[in-house]
């Protein structure tokens, strides 16, 4: 069967979530996709969890990565992918029922190669807290370094246009946002509108979280980048004051 749209979706530990996941994508108003799950390391029985539902799904493959990280594991589903168009999906997030329909609508239309949207937070069970993150109609290199706003699960890019050779993720942390970073030195991305994505936030430390991603940010400045103290200084502020923003939960669109 030929697929237009591959969802790319790790798979680490996420045996609880990832029930909850799958419905949301079997309500999709457009069904034309392919849904590739990596698992790897998980110590909770996802793999044998996900290859007993892939059985029931012809539209899904599991593969297994003994490497740790989602880089390599989003990169093994980009190398497997057959269709035109490439969404990423983390394994413990929802899509609304017409989250893909628009998405790919909207970027045949504009005739556009890189989209992303805005999302909600959820809590763990994935019920919206009420919090909506707007994100700008169109971002490009310049602006990304200062607000990180694409959100993975948001993420399509038509390879078309991009050509898989560019979509490979950095083994490095933040690697999402590295890579939104290279394509973006090739396109601009667009919001496909609204907000059709939830991000469930776990019973993870914020704190900690919180302290790891100032780290991470601050080392694709440096490491990544390879930007100077003072101009990594200067984006690290204002990267600082959109993530606040984004955090609370501001209806306004990010600058």
């Amino acid at each position: 069967m030929d697929f237009d749209v591959s969802i790319i979706m790790p798979v680490h530990n996420a045996k609880r979530f990832i029930d909850d996941t799958l419905k949301s994508l079997d309500r999709q108003t457009y069904q034309n996709y392919e849904l590739i799950m990596i698992e790897n390391n998980s110590d909770d029985g996802s793999y044998e969890h996900i290859c007993e539902i892939a059985k029931n799904r012809e539209n899904t493959t599991v593969l297994r990565i003994n490497e740790t990280g989602a880089a390599p594991a989003r990169n093994a589903g980009i190398n497997a992918a057959k269709g035109r168009f490439i969404a990423f999906m983390d394994a413990d997030d929802r899509w609304d029922n017409t989250k893909l329909e628009r998405q790919r609508n909207f970027m045949l239309e504009k005739d556009i190669a890189f989209s992303y949207g805005g999302y909600r937070l959820g809590d763990e069970n994935c019920n919206p807290t009420g919090k909506d993150v707007e994100v700008p109609d169109v971002i490009d290199y310049k602006h990304a370094l200062r607000n990180t706003t694409i959100f993975t699960s948001t993420v399509m890019v038509d390879t078309t246009k991009i050509e898989k050779p560019n979509i490979v993720f950095p083994k490095i942390e933040s690697e999402d946002t590295a890579l939104w970073w290279n394509l973006l030195k090739l396109t601009n991305a667009y919001s496909f509108g609204g907000v059709y994505v939830t991000y469930r936030i776990s019973g993870k430390s914020l704190s900690s979280s919180k302290i790891k991603a100032v780290k991470r940010i601050w080392n694709l400045y440096r490491n990544n980048e390879r930007f100077g103290v003072i101009k990594s200084s200067f984006l690290f502020v204002t990267w600082a004051v959109n993530a606040v923003i984004r955090r609370s939960g501001s209806q306004r669109k990010a600058e």
